[in-house]
Order: C-alpha cells, then structure tokens, then sequence
C-alpha cells in the first residue's frame, strides 16, 4: 500500500508532466476560441441540457405518490394524473433531447468545420520545402481522422460532461431530501468508480495515440500507391502482391491496436458496472431493513432505486469523461500541431502590392542551400507531441529558421545580418546549391539558363516565384524585394511551366479557369490557339468539357503540355518561368510546343531552363551555372568564342541533341 501512495502517485504526477498533454486553460481558450461564434446556440444548448436533467428527476416521484399515495388511497383521479404524467413528462424530455441534440450537432458540426478550414488554409500557406518532407498520407490523417476526433471531443464528450454534471447535482439534491442515509451509502463507493479512471486515462491516450499513428502510416501508403503514378510504378515493377503484403501488415497493425483499446475500453466499463450493481443491492438491503422498522415507505424505496440508477449513470459516465477528455485531446493536440508549425514564406504587415509589374528581375548575391530533412518538414510534425499553450505558433525545433536563416533578435524569420550580400560561409555540412549568384534581366528580355545536371538551374526557377527564399542575398522584382511585395501580386506578375504538368481530375475548362476564373469562352479560345491545342481539344466528342482524369493521364505528354502553355497565356503574366519538356515528346508534339513556346515568350521577361538550341540562339542573356555559381554570361556568340563550358554544353549537348 505504500508504493501505491507514493511511488505510483509519483509515476502518476511523472507521466502527467512529462507525457500526457496539458489539460491547461490555454488549451481550452484556444478550444472555445472556436465555438465563439457560436456562443448564442451554446447557450441554448445548456438550458435544454438543464431542463431535460430536470425532467428526469420527475418520474421516480410520480412512482413514489403512486405506491404511497394513489393506490393505497383508492384515489381513481390522482392515479388518472399520474398516468398522464408519466406519459407526459418523459414525452417533453425527449422532444427537448431532440432540440438538444439538434443544437449539439449544429455547434459541433459548424466548430469543427472552421478547424478544418483553419488547418487546410493553414497548409495551403506552408511552403514548397514543407510538402517535400510531409507524407501526404499524414496530412489527410490530420485533416480528417484527427479533427474527426476533436468533433467527438465536441459534441460528445463535452456536451455529455455538462449533461452528466447537471444530471449528478440534480439527482444528489433529491436524494438527500428523500433520505440522507441511503445517500450515503449509495455514494460510498464513489472511489471504485474514480480510482481506476487516471491509470485507464493514461493507457487509453497511449493507445489512441498509436492507433492515430499508424493509420496515418496506412493512409500515407494508400495514398502514394493509389494514385496513378504510384499505381503505374507498381504494375511497372510487377510489385502488386509485395505492395497487398505491406498494406496488409499495417492494416493488421491497425485492426490490433483497434482491439486493444476496444479491449482496455470494456474491461473498464465492467468494473464500473459491477460497482454499480454493488452499490444498488447495499441500497436495497439497508433501505429493505428501513422498510421493516417503519423508517421508510416502500414508495420511497423504489423511487430511490431508480434515482440510484441515475446516480450510477452519470457518476460513471463522469468516471469516463476524464478518459474520453484526455483521449480527444489527442486529437486536438495532433490538429494544434499543424497549425501552430510556422509559416515559412510569409508577408511582412507593410507588404506592397504590385498592381502593374514591369518584369524587371534581379539577383543580388544570393545564396542557398536546402534545408536537410531531419530539421524540417516532417520531421517537425512528427517531433511535435505537445500542445505548447501559445496561441500564436510554438512547433518544437532549434533557433535556425526553416529557411536556414536564424532570427535576428528573436524575431522568427527575421534576416540576417549583410543579408544584401557577402560571401556565404558553409554551417557545418551544408552543401551551398548557389553561391553568390547575381544577373538582371531587364524587361522583355529572354535569359536562358544552361549548365550541368544539378548546378542550380531549377533552384533559380523556384526562387523566382518565392517557393523558396534565398538563406543570403536578395531576389528583386521592379525594384522590391520579393519578401516585401504580397503574395498574391507576386504570383499575378509571375507565370511558371515545368516538366512535370500537373492538371486536375476535371474538365479542360475547369484546368484553364484555374488560372483565371473569370475568363470567357473566347479568352480560353484564343488562349489554346496561342498554345496549338485548340483544334485537339474541338475534335474530342465532349470538346472543353472533357474530363482529364488523374494528373491529366487521358492526355498524352505533348498535349498536357500545351493545355499547361494555354493555362499560363490565359494568366498572362508578365514574367514566365520555363523548364521547357519538350527533350521526352515526339517530333509533333515538340514543334508544336516549340512554336507555342516562341509565341508566349514575346513581350514577356522569360527566363527559361534551356534544352534546344533555337531558345539558346534566341536569348538575350546566357547564365552558365555550375557548382551553384554562374562561371560564363552572355550572348551565344560571345561564350562560344569565350570557350569554357559553354562551347563544352554546346558542342556535347545542344548540336547533338536539339534541332534547330
């Protein structure tokens, strides 16, 4: 017994502090911050809690005045009441359950949907490096199992706290006026129904944790070998069977823990049942012996029984609503993970729209290197297992920014010091993609980078549009830095194409109007002649409204091409970033992108990733990368007479490989 004093308390007081989440006022303000708007409906809901608890109460003593009064008094009226009664009371408690339940539903239902929409908008602004590092899998798990726990936790778990609280309170009260012996004996067993709650508690959320874990490992295998590029990757390798037998093993392990936790669950409520069968029959043999003295009526006696069974409800479902609290919280803790990780690429409070680009680009020393995987990305998310109790963002990681950089005077994400320039000085292993990179192209100009695989071509191209910013030196637009202009007019003054075209499982339309909603049928017309797509998509039977398919698969390479090139021109933006495909595509198809390439790129500031000859012949400015650093600039003419790698990329690469 002593151990169980002191030595399991203490492990109890341990585990709350080291493991389990805060159940912290914090928490619960940023919990109700949600339901806020909804304060009116949770008013309501709390008065139809009370007056059903009350209505409740009601029954045992019209069974009281019935067996005490109406029947050994012959008393046909009060006997025709009290049926009426009976009838009656529980008729307006169930019509006031169902209003009950209406406003339950409406509050929980409309909190957890302005959760979910927090965290989806919450992701739509993490940056391109956080996705790169983040199983998609996990992020459905978060978005659907994890928030459909918080609704649990919402519209069960605390909805069934106040009820039970009001229950409990109500029911005590009259049960003392009754007879404050039985009373007491009926809650003297009050400890076997709490005591087992903390230990329970404690395994309960471990369990529900792990069971949260490895659906999300399912869901994320699901997700990478469902879709059709995992699909195709798998009947390619002929790895259909080895695939079944790993989805099966994490299936299995899913359905285990399920089982355990439902296991754990019932022993539980067991123990609670057969305390409350304990607590009964003690209450029905010291009110029985009442009886026989004289000290109490026998109506009295079975409205008390089932105000008992009243009682044990609530008192054990309050025994278990500290379990189901600290499991939900779970899931609120796994949601707050998301949403409290910080915002890599974001906007400073003064940032300038650019209402009429120029196209004036500029690289001023910039440097950069990708952040390693270990401190970022997913691994972030899956560190995380606390709710840290700041309202504002607090993701466990190291001082150093997501970007690299670290923050200057405890600002995060501030910049560094020299951060116009300097030479980058390598932070332990780091492996600098660019160095010191600096060009202008001046607007309309077409700069076409070449180089060698891995020099820092595509990085250039993410840069650019601020998937990324540089860890030293400054990338400029008209004049700005990028980090001072707002987001959605930079991305207005910026059109990108890359290798790998992504459309949506949707109508041509609707990929097109992606790029500007309110585009006419003319606009998107004139937009797929410019890209030499139109007559292909007039000749399909279902013509614009023909239905893509996954990642746009019913079209071939060269067609999503080009619907991608229509896409950019109906945006028409004023700077375009090319990662010309055209070296995979049959001779057609690379013409006709070719051709269409020519046509969007005039009047324009391109800067294009370079593989055919005719778009380096065409460039106003030639960037030669390599190592991460530019080592040759200029016209064709120029590097080819200046030798180097240049005249090295151009006699192995482009005469051999791309006609002109």
């Amino acid at each position: 017994m002593g151990f169980h004093r002191s030595g399991w308390g203490a492990l109890l007081r341990y585990d709350e502090e080291q493991d389990r989440p805060k159940i912290s006022r914090e928490l619960l303000v940023r919990v109700a911050g949600y339901a806020r708007p909804y304060w009116g409906m949770v008013a309501a809901l709390m008065g139809a809690i009370a007056v059903t608890s009350l209505l409740d109460l009601v029954p045992p003593l019209l069974f009281r005045e019935l067996i005490d009064v109406a029947l050994p008094n012959n008393d046909a009226r009060l006997l025709n009441l009290l049926a009426l009664g009976l009838i009656g009371v529980p008729l307006i408690a169930r019509l006031l359950g169902v209003g009950q339940g209406y406003l339950s539903a409406k509050v929980g239902e409309s909190l957890i949907r302005d959760l979910r929409g927090a965290l989806y908008r919450h992701l739509q602004a993490m940056s391109l490096r956080f996705f790169t590092h983040t199983k998609t899998g996990e992020l459905m798990s978060r978005l659907n199992n994890d928030v459909g726990g918080a609704q649990q936790a919402v519209t069960g778990t605390l909805v069934n706290l106040v009820s039970n609280i009001i229950s409990l309170v109500s029911t005590l009260a009259v049960m003392i006026a009754l007879d404050w012996r039985l009373t007491l004996i009926g809650v003297a067993i009050l400890p076997l129904l709490m005591l087992p709650s903390r230990q329970v508690a404690k395994r309960l959320r471990d369990i529900t944790r792990r069971h949260m874990e490895v659906t999300a490992t399912m869901n994320a295998l699901m997700n990478e070998t469902l879709n059709v590029s995992g699909a195709l990757l798998v009947k390619v390798f002929g790895r259909a069977h080895d695939e079944g037998e790993r989805f099966s093993a994490r299936a299995t392990e899913v359905r285990d823990i399920g089982i355990r936790r439902s296991l754990v669950a019932r022993l539980f409520f067991t123990g609670l049942g057969l305390v409350g069968v304990l607590g009964t029959a003690m209450v029905f043999w010291a009110g029985g012996h009442l009886v026989l003295v004289g000290g109490l009526t026998i109506g009295t006696i079975i409205a008390f029984s089932s105000y008992l069974t009243q009682l044990y409800r609530p008192l054990s479902a309050l025994a278990n609503a500290q379990v189901e609290f600290a499991t939900s919280l779970v899931s609120f803790e796994r949601v707050f993970e998301v949403l409290d990780l910080p915002v890599e690429i974001g906007e400073t409070p003064d940032a300038i729209s650019l209402t009429e680009p120029v196209g004036q680009v500029r690289f001023d020393q910039v440097s950069f290197h990708y952040q390693r995987p270990g401190a970022a990305g997913l691994a972030v998310l899956d560190s995380v297992r606390r709710f840290s109790g700041r309202g504002g963002g607090g993701a466990v990681q190291d001082d150093v920014t997501m970007s690299g950089r670290k923050p200057a005077s405890g600002e995060r994400g501030a910049r560094p010091e020299g951060g116009n320039g300097g030479t980058p000085q390598p932070v332990g292993e780091t492996q600098w993609v660019l160095q010191d990179v600096s060009f202008e192209i001046e607007p309309g100009q077409l700069a076409a980078l070449v180089g060698p695989s891995g020099a820092g071509k595509t990085t250039i191209t993410y840069l650019l549009p601020r998937l990324y910013d540089p860890v030293q030196g400054r990338v400029m637009l008209d004049g700005h830095d990028l980090r001072d202009l707002q987001l959605t007019s930079l991305s207005g003054a910026i059109g990108m194409v890359t290798q790998e075209t992504y459309l949506f499982h949707d109508t041509i339309r609707a990929n097109l109007l992606y790029a500007r909603p309110d585009a006419t049928q003319a606009e998107l017309v004139a937009a797929c002649r410019a890209a030499n797509i139109h007559d292909l998509i007039a000749s399909l039977p279902e013509s614009y409204e023909t239905v893509v398919g996954e990642r746009g698969y019913r079209l071939s390479g060269g067609e999503k091409q080009r619907v991608a090139l229509a896409r950019v021109i109906l945006k028409d933006p004023r700077v375009l970033i090319l990662d010309e495909a055209t070296s995979h595509l049959d001779s057609e198809s690379e013409a006709l992108i070719q051709e269409a390439l020519e046509r969007i790129m005039q009047g324009r500031t391109s800067l294009v990733i370079a593989h055919r000859l005719s778009t380096v012949l065409s460039a106003d400015v030639i960037l030669v990368l390599d190592g991460g650093k530019i080592v040759q600039r200029g016209t064709h003419e120029a590097l080819l007479a200046e030798g180097g790698l240049y005249r090295q990329l151009y006699e192995r690469q482009f005469l051999v490989t791309s006609p002109l």
